[in-house]
């Protein structure tokens, strides 16, 4: 058993890794900027270091202080937690070689998986659908045009090593595609210092459908349904409930199979996600992330599960403490994503918290590092709290979000409450007629 995990993380992740921790008696060291020294996952670790000035490069994104740290303080295993080095194969490389217990996948999954083009290839090669598009990266304009002429119009540009929405720019004719093939090289170059970008088809009204999976170091794959994360922003989810109101009981069956029969064939480690776009009874595999998602939490409330306990357990080299037949889904739940952002134009407002006063009651969860007096620095994500509910039925489940997000109170800040209020009264939300384009052309509209 573990006895010290380092968290290297911020805000609400870190937070929610530490309490899993010291629920399995596990003690946690949290490392932090200097911006975050009065966070509230600093103030409850058992122990704390600073790793650097207020930028991520210098923070949370440096390796040599983040392993200094584990050393000095005796850690047994690190947990990368969301975003920063949680999909960095090197990093996990570094943790092992350093005599630390990465907790995630191996580097050799992170890295293959990491690389669309290199996962397309390997789903390819297990039968799995993908979307059409280029068969590699796109060596040249050239190469483009002839592949968006193979496919037809519209096209989207892709990074290769990207995520969260960078690097990607839609295409509807020859004269969009030449500044989206530069812009998104440029935009995949800035984000992630690789400028590699391929194709796809853009499919017209796809849902994004992902599976939550673990796997342990005995080959045991397990998932637990999947998750309708259609309602996106640039790219950028909003809102995520789960089951999906937009597939069938066979249809979620076949997924899950599919997202499974990919892991097994990696032998694969810890917690993902696979993730598809799904159009007309088809099932395309888009991207699988080697880590922890935000939008875990659903998950956990309809199938009881923590997962990011098991994940610890599974690094641990245990095995699932359950087979795929023990997992049932039960009742309905959505999370939504609560932004310290203008709820109409979207732009970052950071600053201090004046007053905070969750919702609660029963099935009401809020992941969320804020306290009154919080100053929400200006250097990272914009998130700041996650809303999570569950309900036996979908109907109940928005009756309670309804209700939450009009008792939710933060102030001193904008936030996209409004907009969360707003978007749950829509008669094709409530009625589960959407698709990955809805949200962009309902903000178009308002």
């Amino acid at each position: 058993m573990f006895e010290k995990i380092l968290i290297a993380n911020r805000g609400e992740i870190a937070l929610r890794i530490h309490r899993a921790c010291k629920e399995m008696g596990i003690r946690t060291i949290a490392v932090h900027s200097t911006a975050d020294a009065n966070a509230m996952h600093v103030r409850l670790a058992d122990e704390s270091v600073c790793i650097g000035p207020a930028p991520a490069k210098l923070s949370y994104l440096n390796i040599p202080a983040i392993l200094t740290a584990a050393s000095i303080t005796g850690a047994d295993a690190i947990h990368p937690g969301i975003g920063f080095l949680s999909e960095n194969a090197d990093f996990a490389e570094m943790v092992e070689e350093h005599g630390f217990t990465f907790i995630g996948p191996s580097p050799n999954d992170i890295r293959l998986m990491g690389d669309k083009i290199s996962a397309k290839k390997t789903v390819q090669k297990l039968g799995i659908p993908i979307v059409p598009g280029s068969d590699g990266m796109l060596e040249d304009i050239e190469h483009a045009k002839e592949t968006a002429a193979k496919i037809g119009y519209p096209v989207l540009i892709k990074a290769s090593a990207g995520g969260g929405g960078k690097g990607m720019k839609v295409a509807d004719n020859e004269v969009m595609l030449e500044e989206a093939f530069a812009l998104a090289k440029s935009e995949a170059l800035a984000a992630f210092g690789n400028d590699e970008i391929y194709m796809e088809k853009y499919l017209k009204k796809p849902r994004h459908i992902e599976v939550q999976l673990i796997g342990d170091t005995l080959g045991n794959v397990i998932h637990f349904g999947e998750r309708d994360c259609s309602l996106q922003r640039k790219h950028q989810k909003v809102l995520e409930e789960t089951p999906s109101p937009g597939i069938n009981e066979q249809e979620r069956e076949k997924v899950g199979k599919i997202a499974v029969k990919l892991a097994k064939s990696l032998k694969y480690r810890g917690v993902g996600t696979v993730e598809f776009l799904y159009e007309n009874g088809e099932f395309y595999f888009i991207e699988m992330n080697t880590r922890l998602q935000i939008e875990h939490t659903i998950s956990e409330m309809v199938t009881d599960i923590d997962l990011v306990r098991e994940q610890i357990r599974v690094a641990e080299g245990l095995q699932l403490s359950f087979t795929q037949k023990d997992i049932t889904i039960n009742g309905h739940s959505i999370e939504c994503r609560i932004n310290a952002e203008n709820p109409k134009t979207f732009i970052p407002n950071p600053g201090e918290i004046t007053s905070y006063h969750p919702p609660g009651g029963l099935g009401v969860r809020i992941d969320s590092a804020l306290y009154e007096g919080y100053r929400i620095p200006p250097y990272y994500d914009s998130m700041i709290a996650k809303l999570i509910v569950h309900g036996s039925t979908r109907n109940e489940c928005l009756l309670r979000l309804k209700r939450c997000l009009e008792e939710f109170v933060i102030t001193g800040v904008d936030t996209t409450l409004p907009l969360h209020i707003d978007l749950i009264e829509e008669p094709d939300f409530v009625s589960g007629n959407y698709d990955i384009h809805w949200l962009e052309n309902y903000l178009a509209r308002k």
